[in-house]
């Protein structure tokens, strides 16, 4: 397998939705908690990526060995495409898998017993996602679980691993008791404040399968904007888009967030740019890129006023 089948397997252009709330966690970290571990983060950064593109894999494997369109498997999955042996991703896949947790565990040894607990639902969500009798992926569960997993576990894992003072949340032992305790109110201003990167990227999946719809019900892949419509699926769409900014301004009035925050509506005109494109027409190989180009904007965005306030705290 070359290296360009291999980025095409892994969709390694799709990973910016893994990157932008591990950039967010660990910034919203650092300006609101004033926590911040280098080598915890380096470390889980590797991991998700690794982790990221192995979940890709298995989905595009999944999807090959379930394709009821024999022109979709040998012209459209890269692995009909490339003439990939189906043994040689599962090699690759088990080994993406096996060493992103063999860092993730490594993590927890630097941290806290918590982070497996946590570490193992996102894994759990992450390979069921794509794989299995009913994938998560094939039902109307996708844009919520891919939204709160990545947009929220992500974001709070890279808070998470820098909480050096275990101030977040914490577990005690004493024998065969244990204590488990917390800050309820920081644990919400940590999930609030990643909503805008949930919304982005349930939108992304959103996209797609409006996108993919007839496609999708030729290979028996029933999705959210199969059970609530084409029609509907774009007004969610364009629904969660503007919830973004309303949770930015809320963020700011709480406190969670620098005023700065607020130039993130700059963005707005050409969000609604986008949208309109999208509204017109729903085909994956012109319009799908409206979900990608959104949220490379306003995270983009989001990234720089959250870094500039750190030098306004």
């Amino acid at each position: 397998m070359s290296f360009t089948v291999f980025l095409k397997l892994v969709e390694i252009q799709t990973k910016i939705a893994s990157l932008f709330p591990f950039l967010l966690g660990v910034l919203f970290s650092a300006y609101y908690f004033s926590e911040f571990d280098l080598s915890n983060t380096i470390l889980f950064f590797v991991a998700m990526i690794l982790f990221d593109m192995t979940t890709t894999a298995i989905n595009n494997l999944m999807d090959f060995k379930k394709a009821k369109d024999d022109h979709y498997r040998k012209n459209t999955n890269i692995i009909g495409q490339a003439g990939i042996s189906k043994k040689s991703v599962v090699r690759l896949i088990l080994f993406m898998l096996l060493l992103s947790a063999a860092l993730g565990i490594l993590l927890v040894y630097q941290t806290s017993i918590l982070l497996f607990a946590i570490g193992a639902v996102c894994f759990g969500i992450g390979i069921f996602y794509t794989y299995g009798p009913i994938p998560i992926s094939r039902t109307p569960l996708g844009e919520i679980l891919s939204g709160l997993t990545m947009g929220f576990g992500i974001f709070f894992i890279s808070v998470f691993i820098n909480d050096t003072n275990s101030d977040l949340v914490h577990i005690a032992f004493d024998g065969a008791e244990f204590l488990l305790g917390g800050n309820m109110l920081d644990i919400f201003s940590v999930f609030f404040v990643s909503l805008p990167t949930v919304f982005l990227i349930a939108n992304i999946m959103l996209a797609n399968n409006t996108c993919d719809l007839e496609e999708d019900i030729a290979n028996h892949r029933f999705t959210l904007p199969f059970y609530i419509g084409k029609e509907k699926a774009v007004q969610l769409f364009n629904l969660l888009m503007f919830f973004c900014y309303a949770v930015i301004a809320v963020s700011v009035l709480l406190g969670y967030l620098h005023p700065i925050m607020l130039g993130i509506f700059l963005t707005s005109p050409l969000i609604k740019k986008n949208l309109n494109a999208y509204n017109e027409k729903q085909i994956k190989r012109e319009t799908f890129v409206v979900a990608i180009k959104n949220i490379v904007l306003f995270s983009s965005v989001e990234v720089l006023l959250l870094t500039i306030s750190l030098f306004f705290k």
